[in-house]
């Protein structure tokens, strides 16, 4: 059901302390890598997001078919897992789930052993696995530059394959540190991975995981809206994230470094990390490759504090929940902004000579959680009507109750 609220516009300074939720990358890989020990490891601080919850359901359930819903994780790994494991299965998930291509991951387990089929579009789901019969191949070449979901599931699934595989990856690769968070928590669980960044090739041997208790880091994508939060917030303002690691596993903790040109400062302390204000750039230049779900944040945060940015990295948000490149284009061009391709994948952000001028903002949601978090810390500068809160419980289930420690908000009566 859809819950529309208004964010009321909050004007004055704040500090305040926030007890993230836990990461959902983090969860969703030791979730998979766990059910592949028979759920021996003790995972502490799992991810109450609806996209970790529908997989640890869909990994203990026994039906035949497997709805995954809106989560794009969730059927890329689930879909690796169930053909592992000699599962038959349907993979399916809501209208947009099944417009975002799987045709490389699944081409890839096929040419393990994998059987698979699709029920409608090719490369599409929804798909039926029928089992898995290992075809003697340990050798995959991918494309870096998809969505490194389909590498991570492959990775993960590895070990279990009698001769281990080796992973070319061709071209540019992006979201690195995914891969790498990957592998990390892989060779915790006693998985032997060898990583060679100079060739792009990644080797796993056959392998048993190894149990062992695990707490999951909180999320740096959440941490990311707080950090919007200050940028656009009056001087004085500040915010304390607990359960962040200075030396994190996440992609997306490179905010940190990110942010300093925006307007916040980091400073960590023991249980977590302080952002307070400083000045900020006038330009930034900022590659997404390895982090393209900082690409909503930042961008509004550019159009709300009259920062031209020149973005690059941005092509796996058109298969997102929704085409973000889209969305965003639409939504910034309501406080005059404009978000626009003016090279191939270069997309420059001008913010509006206006801005001071807009009130209240109505913003569509698109089914994106992103997009209602990236939009939301606008309320420091003016209304912010939001047509859907309930997306937020994809990623971050308690955003509006952390939300309103600062800000008042009015949900609609419907």
């Amino acid at each position: 059901m859809e819950i529309p609220l208004t964010l009321l516009k909050n004007t004055k300074a704040f500090s305040e302390v926030i007890q993230l939720v836990s990461s959902k990358s983090e969860t969703n890989r030791a979730l998979i890598i766990n059910a592949l020990m028979d759920f021996k490891a003790d995972l502490s601080n799992i991810s109450t997001a609806r996209d970790s919850q529908t997989m640890l359901r869909l990994l203990k359930e026994q039906n035949e078919i497997a709805d995954v819903l809106d989560a794009g994780t969730t059927m890329r790994f689930l879909t690796a897992f169930f053909t592992i494991t000699g599962q038959n299965k349907i993979m399916t998930g809501t209208p947009r789930m099944c417009e975002r291509p799987i045709g490389i991951l699944t081409e890839a387990l096929i040419s393990l052993g994998g059987k698979i089929e699709f029920l409608d579009k090719k490369g599409y789901p929804p798909l039926k696995i029928k089992g898995f019969e290992y075809s003697g191949n340990n050798k995959i070449s991918i494309n870096g530059n998809v969505s490194s979901q389909y590498i991570s599931a492959l990775l993960m699934i590895a070990p279990l394959l009698p001769n281990g595989v080796i992973i070319d990856l061709l071209g540019e690769v992006g979201s690195k540190p995914y891969i790498e968070m990957t592998i990390a928590q892989m060779r915790f669980f006693g998985a032997k991975v060898e990583l060679d960044w100079g060739y792009n090739r990644i080797k796993v041997e056959n392998g048993k995981y190894s149990a062992q208790n695990y707490t999951i880091e909180s999320d740096w994508s959440g941490a990311s809206y707080w950090y919007s939060m200050v940028a656009l917030g009056a001087e004085g303002a500040s915010v304390k994230l607990l359960g962040l690691k200075e030396n994190s596993l996440q992609g997306d903790s490179v905010i940190v470094d990110l942010m300093l040109e925006m307007g916040v400062k980091s400073t960590f302390e023991k249980d977590g990390f302080l952002l307070t204000k400083i000045p900020h750039h006038s330009e930034v230049k900022i590659d997404f490759s390895n982090c393209p779900d900082l690409a909503q944040t930042i961008t509004v945060i550019c159009a709300a504090k009259g920062i031209k940015g020149y973005f690059t990295g941005l092509e796996s948000l058109k298969i997102k929940e929704t085409d973000r490149i889209f969305a965003l284009q639409t939504e910034l061009a309501k406080i005059g902004a404009s978000f626009i391709e003016v090279q191939p994948q270069i997309y420059e952000l001008r913010p509006s000579d206006s801005f001071n001028n807009f009130h209240e903002i109505e913003v569509y949601t698109y089914d994106d959680h992103r997009m209602a978090m990236a939009f939301a810390p606008l309320a420091n500068l003016m209304n912010v009507k939001i047509d859907d809160g309930n997306v937020v419980k994809k990623s971050y289930p308690s955003f509006w109750e952390d939300f309103s420690k600062i800000f008042v908000i009015e949900q609609a009566q419907i």
